[in-house]
């Protein structure tokens, strides 16, 4: 049963485009090498995940500008790939749920579990569409 929970987590971020990183190699192939904009998501089994964090980015998904790719990594599950991700936010802590921007592959923005437990996801939809607006320069909707 929690297998079936877990995966409907993953297929969550899934389904608005992210590309799922299970291991560390997955992590080294995707975002060192990306060049633009990617958002990284840091997935999570907690309720700041599944009622705030998850919800905001399918409805941040829907702005105009877009990151030019979006992967997922689940905290907790896959933690080798987790680890290996978090070493591309430069000087941050490890926080999950959480979403860290790169362009080129530097850090560039990061929403921490802090800036999103305890707030609307209207709040967070908000951080995150300000942060694309504010780095990317996607305006269409990239397919992964």
């Amino acid at each position: 049963m929690y297998d079936i929970l877990i995966q409907r987590m993953r297929d969550e971020v899934k389904q608005v485009g992210a590309q799922e990183l299970r291991t560390p190699d997955e992590v080294d192939a995707a975002i060192p090498k990306s060049k633009g904009t990617t958002l990284v998501v840091v997935n999570s089994v907690c309720g700041c995940a599944a009622g705030i964090s998850r919800p905001a980015l399918t409805k941040a998904m829907e702005h105009s500008v877009l990151p030019d790719k979006v992967v997922t990594v689940f905290a907790g599950q896959d933690k080798e790939a987790t680890a290996r991700a978090r070493e591309y936010f430069t000087d941050q802590p490890p926080s999950s749920p959480s979403f860290a921007l790169l362009r080129d592959g530097k850090l560039v923005e990061m929403i921490h579990r802090h800036q999103i437990e305890g707030h609307s996801v209207e709040q967070v939809t908000q951080r995150l569409t300000r942060a694309f607006d504010d780095h990317c320069v996607t305006t269409e909707k990239q397919t992964v």
